[in-house]
């Protein structure tokens, strides 16, 4: 069966014509699925132990902090991967956007993807990957994880990778929460960050709301799969060709020396025959030892959109998917695959995946 993915214009008309199917499809702004008032927003939010978000001990009220900056998404996609074994999976690429700020001005590259994971109590998890474009030129990083109780108060704890040498070098080492606002009926995302570094943070029964998560659901990774040495490349699985765009380089962090890659197409071969989407990138590091964590989509011939993570050092990359359960290719739910190092490809890199064997 086909799996939906729409381009942001066409939502707009499907909602201009039954706004009504759409309130069926997603809760009011306020109501969990129970229909019962949500009365959180004012509270800390403690997330679920296996997502923490880099704030176990609980996402403070964003607002109570130091405003950093607000971004303002349009929206490129929006995939509907369906129900996979972390839960009811979807993922917004984003088409573009602007930072406003009293330190920090500028835009979100196109190619950003926000990972929504829905629950069947009315829970949330997402993971939201973008590049940043100063005014003047500098590249950064920025990666959230996100959590809700209810899907009208999204919390995210960014992290932030920016040049040392650059005067944005405050985002290396402060503290942050913000607050995620998705208008699918304009196409539209906000996004307010604030600096939470002198908040405390002191949940209670009355003071806070905690996420749970449904018992048959699998906790997602944060990280990619560390292949071992003792792993040998078995049975081929796919060939493919990604098409990639300019590079935008941070540059060292402190930490990191972070080069971004964009993903801007590219088709599958074998076992899996389909294309590459255009959204996400090679999120490199080329600190010692250099890895590459790549995340991307593809696209069957079916129709259905397969999550595709590859990463690690050179010589060890170990891809893993994320498919919806009832699809003929949720064996890649399940199963171990080791890559090719990258290879020159058509207006890109060549890869060839493969079964793991030991």
């Amino acid at each position: 069966m086909k799996r939906r993915s729409w381009k942001i214009s066409a939502i707009s008309m499907l909602v201009a014509a039954g706004a009504a199917m759409i309130c069926l499809a997603l809760p009011l702004a306020g109501i969990t699925q129970d229909k019962t008032e949500y009365t959180g927003a004012e509270k800390i939010l403690v997330p679920h132990k296996s997502w923490p978000c880099g704030m176990a001990e609980g996402i403070p009220v964003p607002e109570k902090g130091t405003p950093v900056f607000t971004a303002n998404l349009k929206l490129d996609q929006v995939y509907d991967v369906g129900p996979t074994p972390y839960g009811q999976r979807n993922v917004y690429v984003i088409q573009g956007g602007t930072i406003t700020g009293e330190k920090i001005h500028g835009s979100v590259m196109p190619g950003g993807l926000d990972f929504q994971l829905s629950f069947s109590n009315g829970g949330m998890e997402i993971e939201q990957i973008f590049v940043l474009r100063t005014e003047d030129g500098k590249y950064i990083y920025m990666r959230s994880p996100g959590t809700a109780v209810d899907r009208s108060d999204v919390r995210m704890a960014p992290v932030f990778e920016a040049p040392n040498a650059s005067s944005y070098s405050w985002l290396n080492t402060g503290k942050y929460a913000g607050r995620r606002v998705v208008d699918l009926a304009a196409g539209t995302m906000k996004i307010s960050v604030f600096d939470v570094s002198g908040v405390a943070v002191s949940p209670d029964s009355s003071n806070s709301v905690r996420v749970t998560k449904p018992a048959d659901v699998r906790d997602q990774p944060w990280d990619y799969r560390k292949a071992s040495a003792e792993e040998k490349q078995g049975d081929q699985l796919i060939s493919e060709n990604v098409t990639l765009g300019a590079s935008q380089s941070v540059g060292d962090t402190g930490k990191t020396n972070r080069n971004i890659i964009p993903i801007t197409g590219g088709t599958l071969t074998g076992r899996i025959t389909g294309k590459v989407l255009a959204a996400g990138a090679d999120y490199q590091n080329l600190a010692n030892p250099p890895t590459i964590d790549a995340r991307y989509l593809w696209q069957t011939d079916e129709g259905e959109v397969i999550i595709v993570r590859n990463g690690g050092s050179f010589g060890l990359l170990a891809p893993t998917f994320e498919v919806r359960v009832d699809s003929k290719y949720s064996y890649l739910d399940k199963g171990l695959y080791l890559s090719s190092n990258p290879g020159m490809g058509k207006g890109g890199v060549a890869l060839t995946f493969y079964e793991s064997s030991r």
